[in-house]
């Protein structure tokens, strides 16, 4: 029988919209999921005719307060930490799906196909990293949603949505990147605690997000050739622009290597 092409249905901007508006976590998750196997399996089209939305759909829980009004949950040694501790992560891999989201369906038209693959590809890795955390919730006797949650996860997404170099030095290459350094120590605690169910699921995120960083840090690479800048110089610059924080040590040294983030890179922020 001759091959036939794939149906395309739908243009992969709509999809990703659709995604980001989908308020219910779960099934944001889900929809999430969704997008990438459509787009790898060719059913999406490379169409961009509609616009992210500018904040997306969020769930009427968890409350979302200011960093600075969020309550301290300890190191997670007690159940109690351990259910604040779960939670807060949880609310960073549901952040982190519009994130990538985001960055597929804001930047994809200009960046080109290989670009919306490995930002769909990070967003599916972020919404199975949600459903793992929201499952060990409920297994501690709580949920996604009992916890206020901060607020100020979006704000990387805003500052850097007129420009993918600077998108991609924040997000994947100092906000994941920190990931790295400290998910490390995160898991000698919960192990400590006895909780080894959770430590495997905080060592697949981990393991994930050398992935994703690195997706950051090659695209970033790629804009710099193209726009004959020097990666270092230009990552220090954008970050001290656009970032908000500090990025200071300590560093996982070997997982940000294996992640493309150079001496030299490092050298250049501190």
């Amino acid at each position: 029988m001759p091959q036939t092409e794939p149906l395309q249905s739908a243009s992969v901007a709509q999809a990703i919209r659709a995604a980001m508006l989908t308020a219910d976590p779960h099934a944001k998750a889900m929809a999430t999921r969704a997008v990438a196997r459509d787009w790898k399996a060719g059913t999406l089209a490379f169409v961009f005719d509609v616009a992210m939305p500018e904040v997306p759909a969020r769930p009427a829980e968890p409350v979302l307060l200011p960093p600075n009004a969020m309550p301290k949950r300890g190191r997670g040694g007690s159940e109690r930490g351990r259910i604040a501790l779960v939670h807060a992560l949880c609310h960073i891999e549901f952040v982190a799906i519009d994130l990538a989201l985001d960055a597929a369906g804001r930047f994809g038209a200009e960046q080109g196909p290989e670009f919306v693959s490995d930002w769909l590809s990070v967003a599916a890795d972020e919404a199975m990293h949600f459903a793992l955390l929201a499952r060990r919730l409920r297994s501690l006797g709580s949920h996604y949603g009992a916890l206020p949650a901060h607020d100020g996860l979006w704000d990387a997404a805003r500052e850097t949505a007129h420009d993918v170099a600077a998108r991609l030095a924040v997000v994947p290459m100092v906000l994941e990147a920190r990931g790295l350094d400290v998910t490390p120590q995160t898991i000698e605690r919960v192990l400590a605690a006895g909780d080894a169910t959770t430590a495997r699921i905080l060592q697949r995120i981990l393991d994930d997000e050398v992935r994703h960083v690195a997706f950051g840090t090659s695209h970033f690479a790629r804009l710099c050739s193209a726009r004959g800048e020097d990666a270092p110089s230009l990552w220090k610059t954008l970050v001290e622009r656009h970032f908000r924080g500090m990025v200071k040590p300590p560093f996982n040294d070997s997982a940000r290597r294996a992640a493309g983030l150079s001496q030299e890179m490092m050298a250049a922020l501190a």
